[in-house]
């Protein structure tokens, strides 16, 4: 048998008249389930996601009206709507919020301005106060899905249409009054069943792998500078470990990556 004939490589047998088959491509990725779905409203909001529960109002908080707009802190000691934001934008600076708990079910909320929010007896929303007291708490109210804010007064936060104003002037909750919580802490989960590189924020992460898999010939440690928000949206998307290893491998830094 001769070398060249060896070097064929022997496959299924055509009969003269058959047309060989297309060969089925392996696509890289199966086809996600209904649970791996892409959270939309949480990439348009660049990772702040919707509270639920009282439980989650801790940390950095913004309150959305509308679409993309939130309550921005002037340095007046008043409050006001944020121009909307685009998709894949978060709060400014100016809109964020330090969320603190007040008993069961109500919580504190200081500006950047590093004031309480509270309610004059008029019904304006002000942030002048250095201590929490009755006015400066705050209750969150679900119901059908939906969000209100009700203030010390026993009245609902809303933005008044004709100054943009944030104040509290109405009973019960209807449209003007509905809002989101929203907060870009990560969200608790049962740490037992992640992996100890898993635990920690998206930085933490990428370190963490960083720090497991690549060859330290240098002693330096390499990590992709590209910023977290390319992780943010690969785990929401679900391919959060084949994007840390497309970003270790463009380090070229790493022995499982070519």
């Amino acid at each position: 048998m001769s070398d060249e004939y060896a070097a064929v490589k022997r496959g299924k047998l055509i009969l003269k008249g058959d047309k060989p088959k297309a060969k089925k491509r392996k696509h890289k990725k199966e086809k996600r389930t209904e649970d791996s779905k892409v959270d939309e409203d949480l990439i348009r909001h660049n990772g702040w996601w919707k509270v639920e529960k009282i439980e989650d109002i801790t940390g950095s908080i913004s309150i959305e009206f509308g679409n993309n707009a939130y309550i921005s802190a002037l340095d007046n000691g008043l409050f006001t709507i944020g121009a909307p934001h685009g998709d894949g934008e978060g709060p400014a600076p100016e809109e964020i919020f330090t969320a603190f708990p007040a008993g069961d079910s109500k919580f504190a909320l200081k500006s950047g301005y590093g004031k309480y929010l509270g309610v004059s007896k008029n019904g304006v929303v002000t942030g002048r106060s250095d201590a929490v007291g009755p006015m400066e708490q705050w209750e969150p109210v679900w119901q059908d899905g939906k969000t209100a804010i009700l203030s010390s007064l026993n009245k609902f936060m809303s933005v008044n249409p004709e100054d943009d104003s944030v104040v509290v002037n109405m009973t019960t909750a209807g449209d003007n009054e509905y809002c989101t919580i929203r907060s870009n802490k990560t969200k608790e989960v049962n740490k037992s069943v992640l992996p100890a590189e898993e635990q920690g924020d998206l930085n933490e992460v990428e370190i963490n792998y960083v720090k497991k898999f690549q060859k330290f010939q240098d002693k330096k440690l390499r990590v992709n500078d590209n910023g977290v928000s390319e992780l943010k949206r690969a785990k929401v998307e679900g391919n959060l470990h084949e994007t840390l290893l497309d970003r270790r491998s463009k380090m070229k830094a790493d022995r499982y990556c070519k």
